[in-house]
This record gives C-alpha cells, sequence and structure tokens, in this order.
C-alpha cells in the first residue's frame, strides 16, 4: 500500500467504460478519471449490466487501467412488505433496486482494502453493495435522487403519481442524511446541491465539481443558417429529455412558426430520429452526430426544455463552449448561476419560452452579445482544464482526511498540468 507517497493508489467504480461520452454522465465520468490519472495510479472497475466484449476491453484498456468488470443484477424490491420497508428504512440495501453478487463484492472489498482513496461514481454505485460505510472515499453524487423527486412534483397531476413521488422523496431524503455516516467526502455538480445537503443535515465536507465541457481547440465562429433553426441536443432515452423537447413542441414551436413560418426545429442526440421523436411541422430528426459542433453553429438558439431532473445539465456548457444563444428553463439552466439576459434567456411557461425563441431570430446581434458574455464565463468556469483542481481538491481532501496524504498531491498534479499546457 503507498500511503503517504506521492502517488496514492486510487480505486475507481464507475458505471461506465471509460473511453465512451456519448451521453453527460460519460463525459463527466470519463475527465474525472482522466484528472485522477494525473494524480496516482487509477484503476478503474465498471459496472455494467451485460458483460463486456473482447473489444470493449481493449479499447478501454489502451488508456486506461481496467482492473476488473464486476455485472450488475437485479435485486428488485418486490412485495409489499418490502416497498413499505424501502419507504421507512433508509438503511435497506440495494436502494436503487440493483446490485452485485457476493464474490464480485469480495473483489472490490480487496481492492478497496489495497488503495488509498476509493472513488465511486454516481452514488448508485456504492449502493449496489451491502456495506453502509465505506473509508478513505469520495462519491460522485452528479443527480440528488431526492432533487428528481421534487421536480417530478410540480409536472404531475394525477393524485396516485403523486403520493408515490411524494413517498419516494421522503424515503431518498432520509438516506442522503446519512451521506456523512458512509464515505469521506461528498462530491456534487453545483452549490445549489451542496447547501440542498447541508439544509438535510449532511456533515461530511462536500466538494463542487462543475459539469463541463472540452474546450474548443479553435474559438468557434457562428453561421446562422436561412431559414433559422432552433436546436435541441440530448439522449432520447432519457425521459426528462424526451418529456421536455415533447413539451417544447406541443406548446411552444407552434407560437414560434406562426411568427417564423419558415423556421426549423433541429434535433441532435441518440435516439432523436427514432420511435421517440415527436412530430410537427418543422422537424428535421438528425440523431446521433460524432461532432455536432458544426451542426450548432448553424443555430440561432440552443433550446433547454428541462422541466425535471436532477443535477446540471452539461448541453448548457455544451452550447456556451460553441457561442450558441441558449433558451433554458429555469431547472434546466439550474446549477449554473446564470442570469436571463446576460448568459441566456430563462422562460418557464410555454409562451415567454417561445418568445425567447423569436427574440434570438429577429435579434441576432444581442443573442451573439449574450453568447459572448456566456463563453467568457466558459472559459473561466466550465471547460474541464478549469474544473480540474476542483477534482484534484476533492480528492486530496479525501487523502488527507484518511491521513494517506503527506503533500499537496493536487499542487503536484497542477505543476505537472501546467508543465505539459493542460
Amino acid at each position: 500500500m503507498s500511503s503517504g507517497g506521492n502517488s496514492p493508489k486510487i480505486l475507481y467504480l464507475t458505471p461506465f467504460w471509460p473511453h465512451r461520452t456519448t451521453i453527460g454522465a460519460e463525459v463527466r465520468s470519463r475527465h474525472v478519471l482522466l484528472a485522477l490519472q494525473q494524480m496516482g495510479s487509477v484503476e478503474v472497475v465498471v459496472f455494467d449490466e451485460k458483460l463486456p466484449d473482447d473489444q470493449i476491453i481493449l479499447k478501454a484498456d489502451g488508456e486506461f487501467k481496467v482492473a476488473g468488470t464486476v455485472q450488475v443484477k437485479l435485486k428488485a424490491n418486490k412485495g409489499l412488505i418490502r416497498k413499505i420497508r424501502w419507504v421507512l428504512d433508509p438503511r435497506i440495501p440495494y436502494p436503487h433496486g440493483c446490485g452485485v453478487d457476493s464474490q464480485e463484492a469480495e473483489m472490490i472489498h480487496r481492492k478497496v482494502q489495497d488503495s488509498d482513496l476509493v472513488w465511486f461514481f454516481k452514488l448508485r454505485t456504492p449502493n449496489m453493495f451491502l456495506d453502509a460505510a465505506w473509508p478513505r472515499s469520495v462519491v460522485d453524487i452528479d443527480d440528488v435522487p431526492s432533487t428528481f423527486e421534487r421536480t417530478a412534483l410540480q409536472t404531475q397531476t394525477g393524485m396516485r403519481e403523486r403520493v408515490l413521488t411524494l413517498a419516494r422523496l421522503f424515503s431518498w431524503r432520509r438516506r442522503e442524511k446519512l451521506l456523512g455516516e458512509r464515505f469521506t467526502v461528498l462530491a456534487v455538480c453545483s452549490e445549489r446541491d451542496s447547501q440542498y445537503l447541508r439544509s438535510l443535515g449532511v456533515k461530511t465536507h462536500t466538494h463542487v465539481i462543475p459539469n463541463g465541457f472540452e474546450k474548443p481547440s479553435i474559438e468557434p465562429v457562428r453561421r446562422p443558417a436561412a431559414p433559422p433553426r432552433i436546436g435541441f441536443i440530448g439522449l432520447f432515452d432519457y425521459f426528462p429529455n424526451r418529456e421536455g423537447i415533447q413539451w417544447f413542441v406541443n406548446k411552444c414551436w407552434p407560437r414560434i412558426r406562426r411568427v417564423a413560418p419558415d423556421a426549423r426545429l433541429r434535433l441532435v442526440g441518440q435516439g432523436s430520429d427514432g420511435p421517440l421523436t415527436p412530430s410537427g411541422p418543422g422537424l428535421d430528426a438528425l440523431g446521433w452526430l460524432a461532432n455536432p459542433s458544426d451542426e450548432i453553429t448553424t443555430w440561432s438558439a440552443m433550446v433547454v426544455p428541462i422541466r425535471l431532473g436532477a443535477g446540471t445539465r452539461l448541453k448548457i456548457a455544451q452550447g456556451f463552449g460553441q457561442k450558441c444563444p441558449i433558451v433554458s428553463t429555469s431547472l434546466g439552466a439550474y446549477g449554473y448561476g446564470a442570469v436571463d439576459g446576460r448568459e441566456l434567456y430563462l422562460a418557464d411557461s410555454p409562451e415567454a419560452f417561445a418568445d425567447a425563441c423569436i427574440r434570438t431570430i429577429r435579434q441576432p446581434e444581442e443573442a451573439a452579445r449574450m453568447a459572448e458574455r456566456a463563453w467568457d464565463q466558459f472559459l473561466q468556469k466550465w471547460t474541464w482544464d478549469a474544473i480540474r483542481p476542483r477534482i484534484w481538491a476533492a480528492a486530496e481532501d479525501c487523502l488527507q482526511r484518511s491521513g494517506r496524504g503527506n503533500e499537496s498531491v493536487a499542487g503536484a498534479a497542477l505543476a505537472t498540468a501546467s508543465s505539459v499546457g493542460c
């Protein structure tokens, strides 16, 4: 064991293969892992529902040390008594309805014992074990579960759905109050999430590690198309994305088309050209694009019509990083501290949201100036270069609190990064 050395042994446990960047959570997981590799020796264990083929392992192994894979098994909470216990008992095992077998759990325990730091990506990952507490650990809670349930209440109208959501909200809040007992350090995506956990009485030190996007190698140059384009990017299998864009198409898009009848709505992302695609006039379903930057530069605005969810939306940082004007709901821009009319337009009613989109079409110079201000903030706060020191600080805090760090490994990583021009 390398306790007290300059190169700590880090065990990184994640549900995502580190070479993949199809969805926002994969992007975050990969960049956290890249930052940790600059601090020490990192072993990765991937938790997956399916056993991987050799090609997937080879792709990941080419850049990272994948020490193993763990197959996730369904451990559903079935039966009335079990469901009642899930609501009332915050210490019930497998709260996400999935877990790992005892043999694979033992393998992870051996690796934990041989590590100076254990970094869990997503709260679901440690919740797949019977263990309640994890020493020398950081858990990256990119989505706080109870905040998702809070937003769901605002969009539901049926009594049964609201009662069930209130039960889940009650249960998750009680579990979240125990986070300080379970982990050495917590990481969240925004200061608002940090404040929320403090309001629950969580005592463990919390670090804010924002979501970010890769800084473009060349400063973006926008070329808005004619006729005008409004764009949306996101994974259509993800219900908050699908619900949000359906709301936009049904409630906002007709108003926009009355003012700009030749406008096009461009849908980008995995599943955007499949059976989940909403129907309506003027829609172009483009599907998944390996590099959507060229497409985004043609948009008059990117819309983020998200009305339920947790954490922060990576697509906001992506839009800022492309100098694309953004129209978002308040929830869609949650955690960025953005001000209406300064970095983006904020609107929550269908009428206000549609009018903000029309404004980007009719007043392109104003929208461009707003996007420039967002670009400046992006460079300061939301590139992975800017975020990386926060990852190092969370890891070093954990090492110090665990008695495993003698020197500033974060400082050493920062010096190394600076020397290679990161």
